[in-house]
């Protein structure tokens, strides 16, 4: 009886530390014992480490926040951050490409994979792990075609616009652009895999493809460049807020 009260309050007093993860019989098969495991800690947010403008790699080099591998990582950031947003207001609109840009967000998440993890402090136990498939690109170009069956022929520049969700489709290509014009130059000296940086060519097209669908699902027509010309016989006109367009 004694025995059995110690035990019971031995598992008490743990309890709040330990957690129970398996039950097993003593040789007795009368008793049982619990084994127990340490509780995981909890991870915070916040490290502390960053404090002095460094930063770590995952190749655990550490440089400054300005280095250019940041700037990428930031660049590439803000634009699965943005698409986040592009999705926000397509999901309202049951509009199809959805899980295609929720996949591109996960893709993107590996192209930061490989811009942390430069070749120049990475051993090969690091570069196993964050290998970047042609293959995504591809998919790309196939998802492109496949788009711009559904669209009109192209044959003038058109201005962002077309609604609330082609116009945030237009900004995530546009930051596409400036996440390309970051890792250029990683790719260039060879520090970085150059399949991530034709993804990311390749993705900004997608995006001008789908943005121009958003407004075509919307009902809203695209809004064409034209140099104004106030010498009369243009093919354009201007409508009652000012925007130049092609007259019909």
């Amino acid at each position: 009886m004694l025995q059995n009260l110690s035990r019971r309050l031995v598992v008490l007093n743990l309890a709040p530390v330990f957690r129970a993860s398996q039950i097993r019989p003593y040789s007795d098969k009368n008793t049982k014992s619990v084994k127990f495991q340490p509780a995981p800690k909890k991870l915070k947010i916040y490290t502390k480490t960053g404090d002095k403008g460094t930063s770590s790699l995952f190749t655990g080099e550490r440089r400054s926040k300005n280095d250019q591998v940041f700037e990428a990582l930031g660049a590439t950031d803000e634009l699965s951050s943005n698409i986040g947003l592009a999705i926000g207001y397509a999901e309202e609109k049951n509009h199809p490409y959805v899980s295609q840009l929720q996949r591109i967000q996960c893709i993107l998440q590996d192209i930061g994979s490989c811009v942390a993890t430069p070749y120049s402090s990475a051993r090969e136990s690091h570069l196993q792990k964050v290998g970047f498939s042609g293959r995504h690109t591809e998919e790309l170009e196939e998802w492109i075609d496949q788009y711009t069956d559904e669209l009109p022929q192209l044959t003038n520049f058109i201005l962002p616009g077309g609604g609330i969700i082609s116009s945030q489709i237009h900004v995530c290509r546009a930051v596409c652009r400036r996440a390309e014009r970051r890792i250029s130059p990683l790719v260039a000296e060879s520090e970085c895999d150059p399949e991530t940086l034709k993804y990311v060519n390749r993705l900004s097209d997608f995006l001008f493809t789908i943005a121009r669908f958003a407004a075509k699902l919307e009902g809203r027509g695209e809004t064409i460049y034209t140099r104004p010309d106030t010498r009369g016989g243009s093919d354009y006109s201007t409508t009652a807020d000012g925007v130049w367009k092609k007259k019909k």
